[in-house]
């Protein structure tokens, strides 16, 4: 469904310009509170990362909702899965967060959830646009919404993550780096892992308004990887700006991805008994994911790039688990939305259990070796409705056989075709991606 102001992960865009303006943010709270209220009394919870436009944006959102007669919790910096997991214990009608997740400070954003801790759906977002584009008014003095600020969120969010690693179970004994990223995460994230008995080392967690994701976090775990050898930890946690995505990294200092992490904890899902039926991936999932999750036994199916694309794959089979390489994992029997603390508690959780090491629990997954080469274009246009470019991809894919596979992507902001190779043997992937590359260039430049 076309939209005009919804992209797929909310409204986001450079500070300053629009929409991600005052004005805008304010008429934005007036729409999105007279759809809430509509059915009654309506509320919000309002949470936001740690860039100095929040403050600007949190301001208007929060005048447009009361304008619009709906009472709002404010929380303050917090991870936008924790707005999820409020919404719900809140029994607020919606949850918003402002946030421009991985994206550099001067970015930002708003997104929303529903009462049940998802993302909006379509025709919710369709009927807030549709007010967007009405004059602005207070129909009633008298139903004025009301405001507090929600003193005690960070602890409730603190006590709902350690409730999903086992009671029984400790961190203790365990130094762990945890890299927030100068982000929404940098007074939960540690405080978790160190009420779970880790000896915790934070580091990026002293956010000043600029430099959140600054050469730090998930995006850049080169910082957690230089910290956890300097520091002899037995293994590092780096999240994003908004604590939706983890990395991980062992003892060695080597990164571990959001594909092990996925066959770590479906893996220790199976050996509890949980019955888990599969796992989803995305297009860009490496292949050492699926046949490690096909080896266990469980379908493995991938759904487009995207959050909102894994949610509605494992909706649509009743699974719980799946996610992408970023690191964004979806545990749907821990909680309702990609968490990267929750999904980190489980990653230790089967550490524990099993006595070993995270360089050690990771081997349940060999990865293949990709080769991606970007290829300009003359235009934006689907490269698989070039006959030439099908033919040289079926070429590509007969030599690979069952044990690798092509994808060709086109980049949804600039005349760009991503041609991505995957397969056993690194030489061969190298020869194959780039002799695609150059026929799709042929066929389409």
């Amino acid at each position: 469904m076309a939209r005009k102001y919804f992209g797929t992960d909310g409204i986001r865009g450079l500070v300053g310009e629009f929409p991600i303006v005052p004005d805008f943010a304010l008429k934005l709270g007036w729409a999105a509170g007279k759809v809430l209220a509509a059915s009654g009394n309506a509320s919000v919870v309002i949470g936001k990362d740690t860039r100095l436009s929040g403050y600007v944006l949190e301001s208007a959102l929060q005048s447009g909702l009361c304008a619009a007669g709906v009472d709002v919790r404010l929380v303050g910096p917090m991870p936008t899965p924790a707005i999820a997991h409020l919404t719900r214990a809140f029994h607020a009608s919606a949850g918003v967060v402002i946030s421009a997740s991985h994206n550099p400070y001067y970015d930002n954003g708003i997104k929303f959830f529903g009462s049940n801790g998802k993302k909006l759906s379509d025709d919710i977002e369709a009927e807030i646009e549709a007010w967007l584009d009405k004059p602005l008014a207070i129909d009633n003095f008298d139903d004025l919404g009301k405001s507090l600020r929600q003193e005690d969120a960070r602890g409730r969010y603190i006590e709902f993550c350690k409730a999903t690693f086992p009671y029984h179970l400790s961190l203790k004994g365990l130094k762990i780096v945890v890299d927030c990223a100068n982000g929404a995460t940098y007074q939960v994230g540690p405080a978790v892992f160190r009420e779970l008995g880790a000896e915790v080392i934070a580091v990026a967690c002293e956010p000043d308004g600029t430099n959140i994701n600054a050469d730090c976090g998930s995006t850049h775990p080169q910082t957690l990887q230089a910290a956890v050898l300097v520091n002899k930890a037995d293994l590092g946690i780096a999240f994003d700006g908004d604590g939706d995505r983890v990395m991980m990294v062992d003892h060695t200092g080597s990164v571990v991805d959001g594909d092990e992490i996925i066959v770590m904890i479906a893996k220790a899902r199976q050996q509890d008994g949980f019955n888990i039926g599969g796992v989803v991936g995305t297009l860009m999932s490496n292949m050492g994911m699926e046949v490690a999750i096909k080896e266990m036994g469980l379908e493995f199916i991938r759904a487009k790039v995207g959050d909102r694309y894994v949610m509605s794959a494992l909706a649509k089979r009743g699974w719980t688990l799946g996610g992408e390489a970023s690191g964004h994992i979806v545990c749907l029997d821990k909680t309702t939305t990609g968490d990267a603390i929750i999904a980190a508690l489980q990653v230790l959780s089967a550490l524990v259990q099993s006595g070993q090491t995270l360089h050690e629990l990771r081997q349940g997954m060999s990865k293949y070796p990709q080769q991606l080469i970007n290829v300009k274009v003359a235009k934006k246009s689907d490269p698989m409705e070039n006959a030439q470019v099908v033919e040289a991809v079926k070429d590509a894919e007969a030599i690979l056989g069952a044990r690798g596979r092509v994808l060709l992507r086109a980049s949804g902001t600039e005349p760009v075709i991503r041609v991505m190779v995957e397969g056993e043997q690194q030489q061969m992937i190298s020869r194959i991606c780039q002799e695609l590359a150059d026929k799709v260039r042929a066929a389409l430049g």
